[in-house]
């Protein structure tokens, strides 16, 4: 039977079933329902499913802001991704910004920690040691800030996205166990300082602890902004790892020892480490020194650098210095102060030369002698090589202290280990700053829903890293692999490499002439061998998201 070619539709599924199945199997809408309270009887689409909806625009990864998501799903199959029956064109600006207020209303922080430490524990990936850090987010735009409440201060600041010239936002985010599920997350002033702001957090996520009844505990990991006498170290009533900042006389010295007056002990892959006892902030503690000869190779090039570019600048700094005429060695020798002090690591040797003259003019009479006119100074330029080489002991090495005494408990390469852990947290913050994100740069005008809108920001992260971990867990236990971008065999592939290979899968809507036996069929295209192993890993659900029957299943969904 010939069928017009408008008859058939079709809608790109590609690797949104994925995302869809991982928040449905996570209970993702049901518990932010639960906690936003029921849905008005004449809503169409409830707080849950909302946040679904941009959870799916912001994993979509087609850089479309909030506001078009009725655009992002008007080729989607939208009824099999959200398990209701809506159309894209009920996700509207108006839909999502209600879900925004209830969720700012509920508080952005507690409702991300419940639904986050829900999933943790049920999916068993809450460890005892949380990641802590901060990064900044510019906004564009103007913004009128609220006069009170709990909302962020939209304000200049330190800018981490080297964007002093825009006001932004501090996001704060903790980072915990093994799929580094992003546990806490708070919107800050866009002028917060870390040295406070860690703090606070702590104590908060300590609080929030109490209330949901997790008794257990966290040990603390955060760079240096932790470390402080007059905080930290006056309290001292939880277990922490942290960098030590080398601002301190007692770091400095320790960092610039020379390397045979230290006893190494080799940690691998180009890690060596040194115990030392520390006292400062009168508590006892374990100082490791590390050093790592990756970052002193990269350091040691960059001083190089450095110092053939001061050489420079003070060879032409010296040239015009030589050539002025003073009027005593008092004022040449501190015409010279400012080049000692601003080129430390070279030694300047002066030589103050007298000039003189004879006063009259024409030739001088039997007797006459020159009078002295001026100054000038000439200098000796060499490096410093002892100030060289102090710097270059310093180079790839940082301190690492904590409170935690019990060796057995906590070795010294499982304390640099924990410290490297907090790579965890910068790789979300490399997620959610991705220019493909849904929000790359804010556009709210309120801070509220900004403050909302970074929330929701986060759920997209706690669900890729979910997924993630659940992939590699499945292909480790199963001994699968997954091709990589070059086509070689891996336990490890990236989240974004496989959604890229879940490009192209479609759905195909038969029209009403293909209807048979009062059944309308929907058929899913395109789905080659390698996205067939990578649904059939992702479990049941996506199975029925991609139409294929559960391998525990006897009937096709």
């Amino acid at each position: 039977m010939d069928i017009a070619a408008e008859g058939i539709s079709s809608t790109n599924l590609d690797h949104h079933g994925l995302v869809a199945a991982t928040c449905q199997d996570l209970g993702l809408s049901e518990k932010i329902n639960r906690l936003l309270g029921p849905k008005n009887s004449q809503r169409v689409v409830s707080a849950g499913t909302s946040v679904v909806a941009m959870i799916l625009n912001g994993l979509g990864f087609t850089n479309r802001r909030l506001y078009l998501t009725p655009q992002f799903f008007e080729n989607k199959p939208v009824s099999r991704l959200l398990g209701e029956a809506i159309e894209a064109s009920s996700l509207t600006d108006h839909t999502l910004g209600q879900t925004l207020d209830e969720i700012a209303a509920y508080g952005s922080s507690k409702l991300f920690g419940e639904v986050a430490f829900d999933v943790a524990l049920e999916q068993d990936l809450l460890s005892n040691r949380c990641h802590l850090d901060t990064t900044s987010l510019s906004v564009q735009g103007e913004y009128a800030n609220s006069t009170g409440g709990s909302a962020p201060h939209l304000t200049y600041g330190h800018s981490k996205d080297h964007r002093p010239d825009l006001k932004q936002v501090v996001l704060s985010l903790t980072v915990n166990g093994p799929a580094d599920l992003p546990l806490w997350m708070e919107t800050l002033d866009g002028n917060s300082s870390d040295k406070a702001n860690f703090h606070d957090t702590i104590r908060k996520v300590q609080a929030f602890q109490s209330q949901i009844a997790v008794t257990e505990p966290f040990k603390w990991v955060a760079d240096s902004a932790l470390y402080s006498k007059d905080r930290l170290l006056a309290k001292n009533d939880y277990l922490w790892l942290s960098r030590v900042p080398e601002t301190l006389k007692e770091a400095k010295t320790l960092v610039s020892l020379p390397k045979d007056e230290l006893s190494w002990t080799p940690r691998g892959k180009g890690y060596q480490t040194a115990r030392h006892t520390s006292n400062y902030g009168e508590v006892r503690q374990r100082w490791l020194l590390v050093y790592s000869e990756q970052a002193y190779q990269r350091e040691a090039k960059t001083l190089e650098r450095r110092l053939d570019k001061q050489e420079t600048q003070l060879e032409k700094a010296h040239r015009q210095l030589s050539k002025q005429v003073f009027s005593c060695r008092e004022d040449a020798m501190a015409a010279l102060k400012p080049l000692i002090k601003q080129y430390g690591y070279f030694e300047l040797t002066p030589t103050v030369e007298t000039i003189e003259q004879y006063l009259e003019k024409g030739r001088p009479a039997a007797g006459v002698k020159k009078a002295v006119v001026g100054y000038q100074l000439t200098v000796k330029v060499c490096r410093n090589e002892v100030i060289i080489e102090q710097a270059r002991n310093r180079k790839g090495r940082f301190i690492l202290a904590t409170n935690d005494l019990d060796e057995r408990r906590c070795p010294d390469e499982q304390m640099l280990q924990e410290y490297k852990e907090q790579q965890g947290v910068e790789r979300g913050f490399r997620f959610l700053k991705d220019p493909w994100f849904m929000v790359d740069s804010v556009f709210l005008k309120s801070p509220k829903r900004i403050e909302a809108l970074m929330m929701v920001m986060t759920l997209c992260l706690l669900i890729y890293n979910v997924a993630q971990y659940r992939l590699r867990e499945q292909l480790s236990n199963k001994q699968e692999t997954l091709p990589n971008q070059l086509n070689k065999p891996v336990q490890n592939p990236t989240l974004r490499w496989i959604f890229q290979v879940m490009e192209g899968i479609s759905i195909v809507q038969l029209p009403t002439e293909m209807i048979r036996d009062g059944v309308e069929r929907q058929w899913v295209t395109n789905l080659t061998a390698v996205r067939l192993k990578i649904i059939r890993l992702f479990g049941d659900t996506a199975c029925g998201m991609y139409g294929l029957i559960p391998e525990n299943s006897g009937s096709s969904l």
